[in-house]
């Protein structure tokens, strides 16, 4: 059974960091796709960061570079490190697994996701 643990997020002012740590267990691929999405009540779900099988990154247009995505291979973890925070950051944010990076898997569309974790950004 494939599983994804999130951790980490909670409540930050304006300007904060958050770091989020997501642990995998069971996937037996030995390429894939990890990455983050996010999602608000009542909206799409947005593509946060990705890294590909071969080490590619995307990240989503709102990023803006405050954002960045590290791997530890060896503990089947994967990190999102966030940085000036806005409280439109505010969201579920969600990790992901998948064996490519394509657009509609990278957007949210993982076969294989954790149940989410808050991030609350106030001002």
């Amino acid at each position: 059974e494939v599983q994804l643990v999130e951790s980490g997020g909670g409540a930050v002012q304006v300007g904060g960091s958050l770091r989020l740590s997501c642990v995998a267990s069971g996937y037996t691929e030995s390429r894939y796709c990890m990455g983050w999405f996010r999602q608000v009540p009542g909206k799409k779900r947005e593509g946060v960061f990705a890294i590909g099988p071969r080490g590619a990154t995307y990240s989503g247009d709102f990023v803006n570079g405050r954002f960045n995505a590290s791997q530890d291979k060896a503990e089947n973890t994967m990190y999102l490190q966030m940085t000036d925070l806005k409280p439109e950051d505010t969201a579920m944010y969600y990790c992901g697994i998948d064996t490519v990076c394509d657009p509609k898997i990278v957007r949210g569309g993982y076969k294989y996701a954790g149940r989410g974790i808050q991030v609350t950004v106030s001002s």
